[in-house]
């Protein structure tokens, strides 16, 4: 079936959501080979992915994921995740996942999912990881950490078993330096299904059709961003260092397309050398300096930027005005610290099988 479908990607002709859900299936299949496969992801990244193949490949690998037991009390809230889709490779710090911090800090829930570095030298699970935070809770572990302490991690190979399959073949694909439909994926795959998100992407024309593929996949809330490096190239989150690009819906009202300038906001004059982080303990250190008040520059304003437009997806917020000045608060409080602290004793070890 593979061979049928790289047939018609190759003759420039998209897959049904019948079509994406068996070829999940087939990526899925340790008896598929592992070239197969590769040339199949190819084909559909050569003909370039449509939001209902991005938003039917999530569906169905979603439905082969893990889980989370999450109550009626748990899914009533507003559910963040901050993320981006990396591939940037401009070597900045952890900053969503900071910003993921300070959300929870201010009494927001928050999912977060991700994984091991990938394009960058830490990914979420390693920084958080150096930050003392338990990476491996159970799913049971993971929502009362939700209920709890508004804040559990979902590390994306212990929930989306699947992926073992089809990581030959990814691979395979990078050896070849072709980009494939998982560049996109990783963020749409939070298995606690989060109801708000603000997500980041590397190049400008994928804002909008990432929104439509959230909107498809039933978030309520989302902005989906990309920020300029003027001269150098894209960040796959707001930037500080030029314009963004942003496209965003909300329950309550339609979707937009925008742009926004962070001379709105009252941030110093940086580079992106300011803002480059490191391996996992540089930027755990970086994080731990910025809610401690010991930093206080670039790197903390591109965190506080961050976590006001996070802040104000969540509906905590009216504005982002308003969603920077709690950020700022919650920084300037000791709340962010305190957070970090709480999340680092409380974590419960995974049992060992």
């Amino acid at each position: 079936m593979l061979q049928k479908w790289i047939e018609q990607l190759n003759a420039g002709r998209s897959l049904d959501d019948n079509d994406t859900r068996e070829a999940v299936e087939q990526l899925s299949d340790e008896n598929v080979s592992t070239a197969l496969k590769a040339d199949f992801l190819a084909a559909l990244g050569n003909k370039g992915e449509t939001p209902g193949e991005i938003a039917a490949f999530a569906r169905a690998l979603r439905d082969k994921a893990v889980e989370p037991p999450l109550d009626v009390e748990v899914r009533s809230r507003e559910i963040l995740d901050v993320v981006g889709t990396g591939g940037d490779r401009l070597g900045t710090f952890n900053i969503s996942t900071a910003a993921a911090l300070i959300c929870a800090a201010t009494g927001v829930t928050v999912a977060k999912h991700g994984n091991r570095a990938v394009t960058s030298k830490a990914g979420s699970a390693d920084v958080l990881q150096a930050l003392a935070i338990n990476i491996h809770l159970t799913p049971e572990q993971a929502v009362r950490s939700m209920r709890e302490r508004n804040f559990a991690f979902f590390f994306a190979p212990d929930y989306h078993p699947a992926f073992k399959n089809i990581a030959a073949a990814r691979k395979l694909c990078a050896e070849r330096g072709v980009r494939t439909i998982f560049n996109l994926l990783g963020p749409l795959l939070n298995p606690a299904q989060p109801s708000a998100m603000l997500m980041g992407v590397p190049r400008p024309e994928l804002c909008e059709p990432m929104a439509r593929v959230l909107q498809a996949l039933g978030v309520r809330r989302a902005m989906v961003v990309c920020g300029k490096v003027s001269g150098i190239g894209f960040l796959d989150e707001l930037s500080t260092l030029g314009e963004n690009t942003i496209a965003e819906f909300y329950h309550e009202r339609g979707f937009t397309l925008s742009n926004l300038s962070p001379a709105e906001f009252p941030l110093q004059s940086a580079l992106l050398a300011d803002l480059l982080g490191g391996d996992n303990i540089v930027n755990a250190k970086i994080v731990r300096d910025i809610f401690s008040g010991a930093d206080r520059g670039a790197k903390r304003d591109a965190v506080l930027f961050n976590a006001a437009a996070a802040l104000f997806v969540a509906g905590k917020t009216r504005t982002l005005v308003d969603g920077w000045d709690l950020a700022n608060e919650t920084v300037d409080s000791g709340l962010a610290q305190a957070k970090l602290a709480e999340l680092a004793e409380g974590q419960e070890e995974k049992p060992v099988a």
